[in-house]
């Protein structure tokens, strides 16, 4: 659609707006929904481009929730989309919820220290350094990311608190477990170790986010600092946490 009373088509933006250009260009994160759903659309109908088409469908229905849950009829009733893109707009909304399904199937659930020991300890108890992760979880146990922080001789009194809550805070977590690993081959935690567990418990009480534990592997076996008792945690135990 060229420019034509006043009114412009996608072709008679600037190059660097259009869609498919931006997207092409900056990624998709930096695309609103609107011009997302341009792109699906292609095209749009006369007195409206893609865009204007794509925000007048998310106004109408209220947002991409109200996409999800419109009737295929009701948004073929939308003058300027009809069957074929009614049907573009529904698939391309049940893909992304598959996609978000299979991610979640696939994010494991650590319900207890003996969790922590099967995911990490085959690789982490065996290391001739020390390591420092965090493993950020969601409000059901499940493993949202898990990043290594130090490696090398951790030395607690360096360990910026900052630098391991920022891992929670980035992907929405709940909760963190702390883990490393003793390359002595023993799992008993130092003085150290329990002090720098307290000062973690505390920072995360400040920032509504839950230190379940602090788990320590090594070759003779794992400890849970939790289980321990040698620390007082004062947060929400999950009732599959044991």
């Amino acid at each position: 659609m060229t420019e034509e009373n006043g009114h412009l088509g996608i072709r008679d933006y600037p190059e660097n707006d259009r869609p498919r250009e931006r997207l092409e260009l900056l990624g998709e994160s930096a695309l609103t929904n609107g011009e997302l759903l341009a792109i699906l659309l292609r095209v749009g109908v006369a007195g409206s481009n893609a865009v204007e088409l794509a925000y007048h469908l998310i106004k109408t229905f209220g947002g991409l929730n109200g996409l999800h849950s419109a009737r295929f009829d009701e948004l073929c009733a939308v003058k300027g989309v009809g069957r074929a893109k009614a049907a573009q707009i529904k698939a391309a909304i049940a893909l992304g919820y598959r996609m978000s399904q299979e991610e979640f199937a696939a994010k494991p659930v650590i319900s207890k220290p003996a969790d922590v020991q099967n995911l990490m300890g085959h690789d982490l108890a065996a290391k001739d350094q020390e390591e420092l992760w965090v493993l950020a979880l969601s409000t059901r146990n499940q493993l949202l990311k898990s990043q290594k922080l130090y490696i090398g001789t951790v030395n607690h009194s360096s360990v910026r608190l900052a630098e391991i809550f920022e891992v929670p805070i980035r992907c929405y977590a709940s909760a963190i477990i702390i883990v490393h690993n003793h390359p002595s081959g023993d799992p008993h935690p130092s003085e150290e170790d329990l002090r720098f567990t307290e000062e973690l418990i505390k920072a995360g009480r400040l920032m509504d986010i839950g230190v379940l534990d602090h788990i320590i592997l090594a070759r003779e076996g794992f400890i849970s600092i939790r289980q321990e008792g040698r620390v007082s945690f004062n947060t929400l135990q999950p009732r599959t946490w044991s």
